[in-house]
Order: C-alpha cells, then structure tokens, then sequence
C-alpha cells in the first residue's frame, strides 16, 4: 500500500508502516541531490509493505558547502521524526524509518528511543551493504544507475577522496565535506554499473524484510537488527 494515494478507511488497522527518510543534498557533480531519498523510497516501496511518503530533508550540514543542499539539522529532524512517529502510531501497530542517508542518524539515535520509552514499537532501518564507500562513489553510483540511469551523468564522475570514512571524520565534523573533497565525493565511481547497482538494492530490501520479520530492536539506538 502507498499511503500517499490510500483512502483513510483502508488505513485503520496498519500492522507495519514504513516512511522512508533521505536528504536533499550534493552527490558529486554527477548524482543528483535527491539520491538518499530514491534510495530509501526505492527499499522501503520493494518491500511490499505499505509505504508513507518520503521525508526528502534531513540532516546534511556537513554538505552545505555545496549549493543545493537543503539541511533541516539534526535537532529538527529528531523533532519531526518524534510527532511523525506519534501521530503515525494512531492507526499503525508498527512503523519503520528507512534511512538513505548516514548524517540523520544522530537524529534517529535521539527520536526512536524516545518513541518507544512512550509505549510506541517503533524502530529504524539503515539502507546500506557492508564494503560500501562513503559518498557519491561506486556504490551509490551503481545504484542511481539501477534506479534512475536517466539522472546519472558518468560523463561527470571521477575519483574523489578515497581516504577510508574514519580518517576523513574529524576533518569533516571540524568543517564540511568540501575540506576534504572539492567534488564532494568521498569514494571512487569508476566501473559503476547498474547490474551492481540492481543487486545492492535486492540485498538491502531482502535486509529490510528480514529485520521487519525478525523484529529485533537495539533498545539504546531504535535500530533494526
């Protein structure tokens, strides 16, 4: 079920409701700035369970240094993750954040649990696979080329800084992406493919199914496990 384009009588007893949770910020000169949002919409719709619409901002402050990324911060996002969650909570049993994007987890690590302290089941799910880089490189590339091959420019992509995340974190958290990569991209996008792209995401929707089924929330973080 699409929750967007449901009817409110079909939507009284909702075991499990999934809201997908991304970012409107820069991808390189290559991806677009929606791709966290694709992706987490993307996973949660696979899923076949039924999907609210995506919340498309999130906490990207630390690509703002870029044009076009829109930020909301972390204390806003915890704060409409919260009243999200309680006002969601009426009429669905259980609800699911599927997250794109890795700077809304300070957030989530905040609202969840604070959800569940009220008597909510709620929990959240991160979309990622083990291996991957961190930003704007082959994975996500691989991806956008699986889901939207349209709005890829691979005539744009090229190397980025391919340091590892934790090296790069301290610089990144003292100032911006851009300190560390001018093009904004945090990986190498070279050899993407969009049959690379199709398995990641088949891998990360059987990951959110399995975790749904399972049930098993990290009571510290909220998190799927």
């Amino acid at each position: 079920m699409d929750l967007g384009g449901a009817r409110w009588a079909e939507c009284e007893d909702v075991a499990v409701l999934l809201v997908p949770v991304g970012a409107t910020e820069q991808h390189g000169p290559h991806l677009p700035l929606g791709t966290d949002t694709t992706v987490a919409a993307t996973v949660a719709a696979r899923s076949g369970l039924p999907t609210a619409p995506a919340l498309p901002y999130g906490a990207s402050g630390e690509h703002e240094g870029f044009p076009g990324t829109v930020s909301i911060g972390t204390e806003t996002l915890a704060a409409v993750i919260v009243e999200l969650g309680r006002s969601a909570c009426r009429f669905a049993r259980r609800l699911v954040l599927v997250n794109g994007h890795g700077g809304n987890v300070g957030a989530l690590r905040v609202a969840v649990p604070m959800l569940r302290a009220e008597g909510r089941d709620v929990a959240w799910f991160p979309c990622g696979v083990p291996g991957a880089d961190a930003h704007a490189g082959r994975h996500e590339t691989s991806v956008m080329l699986a889901l939207a091959p349209h709005a890829v420019r691979e005539d744009l992509a090229a190397p980025g800084n391919t340091a590892r995340l934790r090296e790069l974190m301290p610089a990144i958290a003292a100032g911006s992406v851009r300190d560390v990569s001018p093009s904004g991209v945090l990986g190498d996008p070279t050899g993407a493919s969009g049959a690379e792209g199709a398995e990641t995401v088949s891998v990360m929707v059987a990951g959110l199914v399995t975790a749904v089924e399972r049930w098993a929330v990290d009571e510290a973080t909220g998190r799927l496990t």
